[in-house]
């Protein structure tokens, strides 16, 4: 045999080994990992492959079922690990079937526990993942975020009243019937009563609905009706001394407070989440986890706090480990009418000497220094790790969102970021002495105060361990807590309508 016979068979068989390598590739050799990200805002699906997977999606409405085709693969070990990752407490998913469809169809039921608007789209390759195929199963009636918080706000209003000392009645006098002249006015919030009679399709106020029961439960005192629009009563004698029925000092508080109470509503903002981990540390310290636990812990410390008079509430742009996009943290900071929006989060760099705190807000024109342009470059880009779906986002609306930053809403941020960055300075190292400004995403809302706030280097081995430390994460709730309470001492918070 010639040497070049020799080749050519050779390259041959060469050949053909490659083109089995990659068949075998497409049926189903490149499936990476599986992940369910479960929350009530939505749940997440990612199945991660080395290629693109093509799919098809079925829903069924009843019972609420998703069904997703993928193409190109065969049931795999990876694959039934679905069923295992679904947890009992998913708002959203009942639980997972998959099965070998078709010869290179592998199909997925996701038996849902409620109505969802599913999205199904696929991501390239970035950072450390390769290709996944995404699941997000969005809730058809999603929850009214301000309604929750003044549903929350309520509770603990019930729950203090019920632990007030109990104070005697005195004997009740005879009162005359309500009539027709002494209900409330059409133009307030409907009651439950006249909810009852609203024909059906009529608009209908959840919110108001719930302030009002609250009110029907626990009813303000009102004057006395007129004599003349109800049926005579002769009255009982009575000495001519005889005195109003005492009114204890707590009842009268009580009423006050509903009639002027007025939630302050701090929203919190704990970078990252879900399919992006942020910064990780040397020793494997992620970055969403530290800034979720400060976050709760800062949360604590909020709700048990009142300005003048007026009680507090925080609300979080994410309470769990999943992904919330950049423009949608904003949104729900605007949709309850957030006093201020703090986003936190742990610096990293390449060089792990750099250590200390820093806050920043935002500029409408250039950073204020190389490294803030740098950093707000990196914190922008969470959305391509974090993975959104570009199908269903309306470019025009994200834009005008994120271009209508105003000169008052930069001005009140650099205050707030200026007196978190004097109390952080007390409990650990500031990078920078003074606040910095970049065009961070998330800090875009013309109405809210916004800062971020990077509570340390978690590249830097030693704050990494402080960060991890539970004594910290509570040092830094404290200052972050105190430096709220300083801006507001200088700057009360503007008249709101969402008065309880």
């Amino acid at each position: 045999m010639s040497a070049h016979t020799t080749r050519r068979s050779l390259l041959q068989r060469g050949g053909l080994v490659l083109l089995l390598g990659a068949g075998q590739l497409a049926r189903g050799a490149g499936i990476l990992a599986v992940r369910v990200w479960p929350a009530a805002d939505y749940t997440r699906v990612t199945i991660e492959s080395d290629t693109k997977l093509n799919n098809k999606q079925f829903f069924i409405t009843q019972p609420p079922r998703l069904a997703v085709d993928i193409e190109g693969i065969e049931l795999s070990p990876q694959l039934r690990e679905l069923l295992a990752k679904v947890r009992a407490d998913d708002p959203n998913i009942a639980g997972i079937r998959v099965g070998q469809n078709a010869p290179n169809v592998v199909r997925l039921v996701i038996d849902l526990k409620q109505a969802a608007r599913p999205q199904v789209f696929a991501l390239p390759p970035v950072a450390a993942y390769g290709h996944r195929l995404v699941i997000d199963l969005y809730p058809a009636s999603p929850i009214d975020p301000l309604e929750a918080l003044i549903a929350e706000r309520l509770r603990d209003s019930d729950a203090s009243v019920a632990a007030a000392p109990a104070v005697a009645p005195a004997p009740a006098p005879v009162t005359a019937p309500v009539t027709a002249a002494t209900k409330p006015s059409a133009s307030k919030s409907a009651s439950p009563a006249t909810a009852a009679a609203t024909p059906a399709g009529a608009g209908v106020d959840p919110l108001g609905e719930l302030i009002a029961k609250h009110h029907e439960q626990h009813p303000i005192p009102a004057p006395a009706p007129k004599p003349a629009a109800t049926r005579p009563v002769a009255p009982a004698p009575a000495p001519a001394t005889a005195a109003p029925p005492p009114v204890s000092n707590s009842s009268a508080a009580t009423a006050q407070q509903r009639q002027t109470d007025r939630l302050i509503i701090i929203a919190l903002d704990p970078g990252h989440g879900g399919e992006d981990p942020g910064a990780i540390g040397p020793n494997g310290t992620r970055e969403k986890d530290i800034v979720l636990r400060v976050a709760h812990l800062l949360r604590e410390r909020i709700n048990r706090t009142t300005i003048a008079g007026n009680p507090m509430r925080a609300y979080m742009t994410r309470d769990g480990d999943y992904f919330v996009p950049l423009a949608t943290r904003v949104q729900k900071a605007q949709r309850v009418q957030a006093d201020l929006f703090v986003s936190i989060h742990a610096d990293a760099f390449t060089n792990p000497d750099a250590r200390g705190a820093s806050v920043f807000a935002l500029s409408q024109g250039a950073a204020s220094s190389t490294a803030a342009r740098w950093l707000a470059n990196k914190e922008n880009q969470a959305d391509l790790i974090g993975g959104v779906n570009v199908r269903v986002k309306d470019q025009h609306v994200q834009r005008a969102l994120l271009d209508m930053s105003t000169t008052a809403q930069i001005n009140d941020s650099l205050k707030l970021g200026s007196v978190l960055l004097g109390e952080i300075g007390n409990v650990g190292k500031l990078h920078k002495p003074r606040v910095e400004q970049a065009g961070f995403a998330v800090l875009k809302a013309p109405d809210i105060p916004s800062v971020l706030v990077e509570t340390a280097f978690i590249s830097n081995p030693e704050e990494e361990a402080k960060l991890r430390s539970a004594a910290y994460q509570a040092e830094l709730a404290d200052a972050l807590m105190n430096g709220i309470r300083r801006y507001f001492a200088k700057n009360p918070p503007l008249a709101r309508s969402r008065t309880v």
